[in-house]
């Protein structure tokens, strides 16, 4: 088949990619052409690259026929954020490709109040962004039932790869945390510690986009969550990570208030986003009916994505991993 990628130079399409190439089909990656994928792999020589950039063309109502014109016949939508891009694409494709398998989020749910949280058992979504990611897997779920285009979600959880930073132990993307650890420093942790945090390997999210592709018939209008088979506590995730440096985790619970005053303000609000929703997710039905099979506990994809990291020299850490 021919599938077109919308966003595949990212962190999903990076594995994305390679994974629907190998599996025999014409790949074509929309992308804005300002990075290449996270991780080589000889399967892009093998890519058709069309640059575009999604959010002039929404403006303008010209993207829907940019994709339309390469005549896929599945596409892919990694990097779709409103309800009115998302609308935009389904209509203008409607009658024109065979499946429409798009991303969402873990946060089209709000804090959580009962675990796990299953695709129809999470409470309303808190901020824009959550918001959006709900409306669009509605609207999405509501085409294909009513029988328009034929269509399929997927929600990741915190997305962890190589070649990138990952949510941490505190809920944000503070690289003072690390060393803190790396040092056994003490480290101070808002809210009780018990928060929790679901993280996903990249590569495990685009294994479930390529059996989406492969299964659309069992696929078709339905929406998945995508995330490892465990999650993270603020506590248990800070003494595992300690340990991968030698070093004993010394926590030090504090307020809120203390937390914000002795954070820088980015870091503190990213930490309350995180650790106030406290998700923790099921993964049964992209088991049963997607045939998902995580290969990653969210410790082993943490700690891939801080290698990486530290061998690049982009972290900043006390001392060697012994991990």
């Amino acid at each position: 088949m021919r599938v077109v990628v919308i966003g595949g130079s990212g962190h999903i399409g990076t594995f994305l990619v390679p994974r629907l190439v190998r599996a025999g089909h014409e790949v074509i990656n929309i992308s804005r052409g300002t990075h290449t994928a996270y991780v080589e792999a000889p399967e892009w020589q093998h890519v058709r690259q069309v640059i575009a950039d999604r959010e002039q063309e929404d403006r303008e109502g010209a993207f829907g026929d940019r994709v339309a014109g390469l005549a896929p016949d599945v596409v892919v939508d990694l990097v779709c954020f409103t309800l009115d891009s998302a609308t935009a694409l389904v209509e203008r494709l409607r009658g024109e490709i065979g499946h429409l398998v798009h991303c969402g989020s873990v946060w089209r749910h709000g804090p959580a109040d009962r675990l796990p949280i299953s695709e129809s058992t999470g409470t309303p979504p808190v901020g824009e962004y959550g918001i959006q990611k709900d409306r669009i897997a509605r609207m999405l779920k509501q085409e294909t039932a009513a029988g328009g285009l034929v269509t399929t979600s997927l929600h990741p959880g915190h997305i962890v790869g190589p070649g990138w930073h990952p949510i941490g132990p505190l809920g944000s993307l503070d690289p003072a945390v690390w060393y803190t650890l790396s040092a056994g420093q003490p480290l101070k942790v808002p809210g009780s510690g018990v928060e929790l945090m679901h993280h996903v390997h990249a590569d495990d999210v685009a294994q479930a986009f390529e059996r989406a592709v492969e299964r659309r018939d069992a696929a078709a209008g339905e929406d998945f969550t995508v995330v490892a088979p465990t999650a993270l506590n603020v506590r248990g995730y800070a003494r595992i990570a300690a340990g991968w440096f030698g070093r004993t985790a010394s926590l030090e619970p504090v307020s809120w208030e203390e937390f914000r005053r002795v954070t820088a303000p980015e870091h503190a609000e990213a930490s309350w986003e995180h650790l106030h929703r406290s998700q923790c997710l099921t993964i049964e039905k992209a088991r049963t009916v997607l045939g998902y099979a995580p290969r990653y506990e969210p410790e082993a994809a943490v700690l891939e994505a801080v290698r990486r990291l530290i061998d690049d020299g982009e972290l900043k850490v006390a001392g060697a991993l012994s991990a």
